[in-house]
């Protein structure tokens, strides 16, 4: 079982940058690939970003590419997800998820919200213009 917890999220002016956390629970962290994912209202939850367990692969929606990092630091059972030059599309909840197949391979699969099996509550970003 593994618990997700994110953090860092808030109100910022378009351009500016947020930086989200995602602490996770549990001894088995460093097995498993992260994603995160966003919710705007009205619309489908979507794919942002992933990170295979050991961080060798990462994967990004085109929209956020050159401007999201994903990282994670294993020691600490967190991954982050840094956001600069950000836009007011950017608004949503953002969550954190964990795949217990620690590898990816692919985008399809990194994008793939039914890999995920455990998800945090999410963490709002507003981005004003």
């Amino acid at each position: 079982q593994v618990q997700l917890v994110e953090s860092g999220g808030g109100l910022v002016q378009a351009g500016g940058s947020l930086r989200l956390s995602c602490a996770a629970s549990g001894r088995t962290f460093s097995t498993h690939a992260m994603g995160w994912f966003r919710q705007a209202p009205g619309k489908e939850r979507e794919f942002v970003a992933a990170i295979s367990w050991n961080g060798g692969s990462t994967y990004y929606e085109d929209s956020v590419k050159g401007r999201f990092t994903i990282s994670r630091d294993n020691a600490k059972n967190t991954v982050y997800l840094q956001m600069n030059s950000l836009k007011p599309e950017d608004t949503a909840v953002y969550y954190c998820a964990a795949s217990s197949r620690g590898y990816i391979g692919s985008y399809y699969y990194a994008s793939n919200l039914e890999r995920y099996d455990y998800w945090g509550q999410g963490t709002q970003v507003t981005v004003s213009s």
